[in-house]
């Protein structure tokens, strides 16, 4: 076992190996505009996940895929050769969903807002149902009264 701070800076260093590779090595026409986004490595250094982002329509993600997938062996023998690891780790590929999951919550949020807008106007207006303060005050006492 390895400890979690040395993995962490194995899988940084693995990420930009793997985006230089993309930009400057690998030729393949099915990759898009690809974006490492993180880089897990198991703390046994025997697994590597990277996770990416494409720009462009589902076919263009679909080819990238292909394409990542397909060049995977040179890219991982560039990690092993860069990195002098005994044992290089094994890399898959996984498509990062975060952008599509912000704009989800960004929509919900636009929606609780224009919710919030609408419960706001209609209680501008409002009256209470009931007395103006609902609390119950304290039973004052006339001396007349003893």
């Amino acid at each position: 076992m390895v400890d979690a701070a040395r993995a962490r800076k194995l899988a940084d260093r693995i990420q930009r190996i793997v985006a230089e590779m993309l930009e400057r090595r690998i030729k393949d026409p099915r990759l898009g505009f690809v974006t490492v986004t993180d880089a897990r490595l198991t703390n046994d250094l025997r697994d590597a996940t990277l996770y990416y982002t494409v720009f462009g329509t589902d076919e263009e993600k679909a080819g990238t895929a292909a394409a990542l997938e397909s060049a995977k062996g040179v890219i991982r023998s560039e990690v092993g050769r860069q990195t002098g690891l005994r044992h290089t780790p094994s890399l898959t590929f996984v498509s990062d969903e975060v952008q599509a999951n912000a704009e989800h919550i960004e929509e919900l949020l636009a929606k609780a807002k224009l919710a919030d807008a609408e419960v706001a106007r209609a209680a501008a207006g409002a009256e209470p149902a009931g007395e103006a303060d609902p609390y119950k005050a304290p039973r004052e006492y006339d001396d007349e009264d003893d």
